[in-house]
């Protein structure tokens, strides 16, 4: 990894007082603590998960989330509350300001895609439209 390709994103305020910039992607508190609970099970410590989107779906594409060992020489990475979440630049065109976070509730728990840039999305929650 290269200091060039590695972009820092450390929020300073709630989510809810700022948005990340167009070219940031957020992680929340309860995000980095699942990513990082994951990340032990899996007894990986320097893993990521690289984020994207790709062409498919019902709506158009679908988000990528899956683990990436390995920085590639164009891709961002973003770090916050000890994890960082990796990003190449195409899908960073379509994810930059947005905030990745983990939900708990009654229908269940999981990583949700706070995407500013998303117009619509399909009611399988597995697919986005841009």
């Amino acid at each position: 990894m290269t200091a060039s390709a590695t972009t820092q994103s450390t929020p300073t305020a709630p989510a809810a007082a700022t948005s990340p910039s167009r070219r940031e992607v957020e992680i929340t508190a309860a995000a980095a603590a699942e990513i990082a609970k994951q990340r032990d099970k899996r007894g990986t410590p320097d893993a990521m998960i690289r984020i994207g989107v790709r062409g498919g779906g019902c709506t158009g594409f679908t988000y990528v989330f899956e683990w990436a060992e390995k920085v590639r020489p164009t891709d961002q990475v973003f770090s916050a509350h000890g994890v960082s979440i990796v990003v190449d630049p195409k899908s960073l065109v379509y994810l930059g300001g947005m905030q990745l976070d983990f939900v708990r509730g009654m229908m269940g728990h999981g990583f949700k895609f706070n995407n500013p840039n998303a117009k619509g999305s399909c009611g399988c929650g597995e697919s986005v439209q841009f």
